[in-house]
């Protein structure tokens, strides 16, 4: 790739480019490179901003925040050369990460014909940044912006793609969406690893993956060779020794996939996040819930657009249903995610109605889209009445053998999918063996009980894989959180490595 600050080459950031999206009502940076000390000049629709270039051949210029509208021409000028980026719109620029669920093309999902061809919207914008997975950050990409149409917006996140609808057509402003996404990817991945070494905690990852690249060279080595000897025996099949993974260049390696997908896109101007993660690291729920704050402070460190919002989903069902409660640890993740909105401008739409238990890419995109943009709508944008999400823990009071939940958010009161009692309870007592209890709805609370435990101290909701009989909604149809009551040792209690 182009070393920017090597060559001294006049350009703007990758990011920037025909057809693309600015952020409206904030300051918006535009940066790039050029000769030490070049002025360079930045205009856009009456708006314009000048930059030196630094000893590095650096510059950045910022204009005052724009209006909604377009299409623009956004132009650079400096001594060495201009730019020149045509059918520049300004609206709302959201950043759609994370692993596999977020990356679903909108071809996967359901209904799927019938959605590619109604997706004509050139007032929504698509990025899509290219997969590097590298150990060093890095400043440049190749991509391009491109308009919503039913080709481009086949191959594009589905999530991202109905959440960006969603608020086009509420707002009716332009909406840019940048795809930074990789199936099958840990979160430390995603995270700087100047934020992973800050914490003791996470030094077990580090050594973990010192382990891993060691045992490599030797697993390359002789993969290598067997490759070689293959192709001197005349062999045109492949070796059947697979190619290891666990590799320097493996998008799993703390900070890899932040340098080579998150750091090129920053500081350009975004309203949020949407993220979806988490299955790739189950068996570690518990250390999720450090990882997971981590990411999101070091994001917002490193963009210096304040508490910018966050918004995440929370992992649908998988894996067939249990019969009786047990230890979860797509459960334990779960908890890390809820955990996890005690970070202020964060929000979160459960999914734990809307999985497959046979896949663990659930089609129904167009619900998780749809959730993630109520967040919005009500909390940035300031659509009013709205409900954006479903009932929530608040408080628990055990009276003899029976205890009620009470809850918040109950968004006119709480309901069942289907229309019976409530099911997905489960209670225990002090010897910690939780069973099913009996649930009904008395207002805004919830009473259980089991002619099994007599003196319950603790309670669990929807705590497993597949949650599926788990049926509390609001009168608004969205599922309340999974929770639970007791602080007991989970299953991945101590699992620090990956």
């Amino acid at each position: 790739m182009t070393n920017l600050v090597a060559s001294f080459v006049f350009a703007a950031a990758s990011i920037f480019g025909h057809n693309m999206v600015l952020q409206r009502d904030m300051p918006v940076p535009v940066w790039g490179s050029a000769a030490p000390g070049e002025e360079v000049a930045v205009s856009i629709a009456g708006q314009h901003a000048k930059a030196v270039a630094d000893t590095d051949g650096k510059w950045m210029a910022k204009l005052d925040s724009l209006s909604a509208g377009g299409p623009f021409t956004l132009e650079i000028n400096a001594k060495s050369g201009s730019l020149q980026f045509t059918n520049v719109l300004v609206g709302e620029v959201w950043v759609g990460s994370g692993q596999s669920n977020m990356r679903m093309e909108l071809a996967g999902v359901k209904d799927s014909t019938n959605e590619i061809s109604a997706a004509d919207f050139p007032a929504i914008r698509f990025f899509w940044v290219p997969y590097v997975a590298t150990n060093g950050p890095i400043t440049t990409m190749q991509s391009s912006w491109v308009a919503c149409s039913p080709k481009s917006a086949r191959g594009f996140s589905a999530a991202a793609y109905f959440f960006g609808r969603q608020i086009h057509r509420e707002l009716g402003v332009p909406v840019g969406l940048i795809n930074a996404t990789v199936g099958g990817t840990s979160i430390e991945g995603w995270t700087p690893v100047f934020a992973l070494k800050a914490n003791p905690a996470f030094q077990p990852i580090f050594t973990q993956w010192e382990k891993y690249l060691a045992e490599y060279l030797d697993k390359k080595k002789k993969y290598d060779e067997a490759v070689a000897k293959a192709k001197a025996e005349g062999n045109p099949a492949s070796p059947l020794t697979s190619s290891p993974s666990k590799g320097p260049d493996s998008p799993n390696v703390p900070g890899n996939l932040y340098n080579g997908m998150i750091h090129p896109l920053i500081p350009f101007a975004i309203r949020g996040v949407i993220w979806y993660q988490g299955e790739f690291n189950t068996n570690r729920g518990e250390q999720y819930r450090a990882l997971f704050p981590t990411l999101i402070r070091a994001w917002r460190e490193m963009w210096r657009q304040g508490d910018f919002p966050f918004y995440f989903v929370q992992l649908a069902s998988y894996y067939p249903s249990r019969p009786e409660p047990a230890n979860s640890g797509w459960a334990e993740v779960r908890e890390a995610q809820a955990m996890t909105l005690s970070l202020p401008n964060t929000a979160m739409a459960t999914a734990i109605d809307i999985g497959e238990a046979n896949n663990i890419h659930p089609r129904n995109k167009q619900e998780v889209g749809r959730r993630l943009a109520l967040l919005a709508l009500a909390r940035i944008y300031g659509k009013k009445g709205l409900v954006d999400s479903g009932p929530v823990y608040k408080s628990m009071f055990i009276e003899g053998a029976t205890i009620r939940i009470s809850f918040e958010n109950p968004g006119g009161g709480l309901a069942t999918r289907d229309d019976g009692t409530p099911k997905g309870f489960a209670i225990a007592g002090e010897n910690r063996r939780f069973v099913w209890a009996d649930a009904n709805i008395d207002g805004d609370a919830i009473v259980l009980k089991c002619a099994d435990v007599p003196k319950p101290v603790a309670v669990r909701y929807a705590w497993a894989d597949n949650p599926d009989t788990a049926n509390v909604v609001n009168k608004a149809g969205l599922p309340a959180y999974p929770f639970r009551t007791d602080d007991w040792p989970v299953g991945s209690t101590g699992k620090e490595t990956p």
